[in-house]
């Protein structure tokens, strides 16, 4: 990729919006693609990613009026062929397909079923995760029967859609007042799944779930691998994949789940650099000694301290190994003077080593400039 061609500029630009002004100029024989087209580009450059979608929402109201009843037919006939159906993952669609679900949302938040019934189609060409979700906080009831019957749907992407589109924490999707045990018994549907399109959203559904009631979410993953529905193999992944935040977080459970004992006897030193420039790197060394085989997952945590006093931890993964008496492990972290996530600040550091969830070394660092 081109340097300062974002992903905004990947995703929409005027190729892809041309293509979408085709469709519907075809679908639609008022409307206007060339204005069409000048008008969504005219407003590109001031705009992010999310809002593009907003702005060309608005974008093809304009050219096709009307209410729910009014479109729907427009938006069916300018759609292209659905997502291979055949395939199990890596047919995300193109995302110059999402401004039709805020299209919908936007004229059609009073008319579920006919909604229901478009976003059906449409994320059969791009995931409509964000645009359901209004239509859950409006008609919870209504969408959760509809979420229910796809959980058997033909196509994979309709099916990811009912765990997709219902998580709590979904990364730029509206907030809804779901509970866990309104959500579950969909994945407990989905969680057989064959494509790993399906079963990625249900191990991150979990994950989200697991933010709040880790219980629930360790019961759910045990009673799957009782009922023995989903290949030992890709349930395993899938078990991973929605522990990995408690795994940061060092949950016993989550640790016994997963093959590793929190109390396993093992003894830890950590060897640091009394000081490391920022801009430069810190080699850690861990030394592990274990009294027979013990499987091993060694994080190390660094304790940032940030500006105004306050401390911020980060959790880095080290190694997943079997300790056989000793294990020997370094690691060299370098510290980005231009970081862009946190600026680093200079002073002491608390550097954590942990082993199976618990903390069993520790030592300091001075950042200097």
């Amino acid at each position: 990729m081109a340097q300062g061609f974002s992903l905004k500029d990947q995703l929409f630009n005027a190729e892809t919006v041309d293509g979408l002004a085709a469709r519907f100029a075809a679908a639609s024989p008022g409307f206007d693609a060339k204005a069409f087209r000048a008008e969504v580009l005219d407003r590109f450059p001031e705009l992010e990613l999310k809002a593009r979608i907003d702005w060309i929402a608005d974008c093809l109201a304009q050219q096709v009026p009307g209410d729910l009843d009014a479109i729907a037919p427009v938006i069916l006939r300018a759609l292209p062929p659905p997502c291979d159906p055949a395939r199990a993952d890596d047919d995300f669609g193109e995302f110059i397909y999402a401004p039709l679900g805020e299209w919908v949302v936007k004229v059609g938040l009073d008319r579920p079923e006919l909604a229901l019934d478009l976003i059906e189609e449409i994320t059969q060409r791009f995931s409509m995760e964000w645009a359901i979700r209004p239509f859950l906080n409006r008609w919870p009831d209504v969408v959760l029967a509809r979420l229910h019957a796809w959980t058997d749907h033909p196509h994979y992407h309709v099916r990811r859609l009912v765990s997709e589109g219902s998580r709590p924490h979904l990364p730029w999707g509206q907030g809804i007042g779901l509970t866990a045990a309104q959500t579950l018994p969909l994945l407990d549907r989905l969680h057989a799944d064959p494509t790993r399109y399906v079963t990625r959203s249900v191990a991150n559904h979990l994950n989200d779930i697991a933010r709040g009631d880790p219980d629930a979410v360790l019961d759910r993953l045990a009673r799957w691998r009782a009922e023995g529905r989903q290949d030992p193999g890709e349930l395993d992944w899938m078990t991973g994949h929605a522990l990995r935040g408690l795994v940061k977080a060092g949950h016993p459970g989550a640790m016994r789940m997963l093959g590793y004992d929190p109390d396993a006897p093992v003894s830890v030193t950590l060897t640091l650099p009394q000081s490391a420039r920022i801009g430069g790197a810190f080699d850690l060394v861990v030394q592990l000694q274990a009294k027979g085989d013990v499987w091993v997952l060694v994080d190390y945590v660094i304790h940032f301290q940030r500006p105004g006093g306050k401390v911020s931890a980060k959790v880095h993964k080290l190694k997943q190994a079997a300790c056989r008496g000793e294990l020997r492990l370094a690691k060299t972290h370098r510290l980005k003077a231009d970081a862009t996530t946190f600026r680093l600040v200079p002073g002491p550091h608390r550097v954590e080593v942990m082993v199976n969830g618990r903390v069993r070394a520790s030592g300091e660092v001075e950042f200097v400039t």
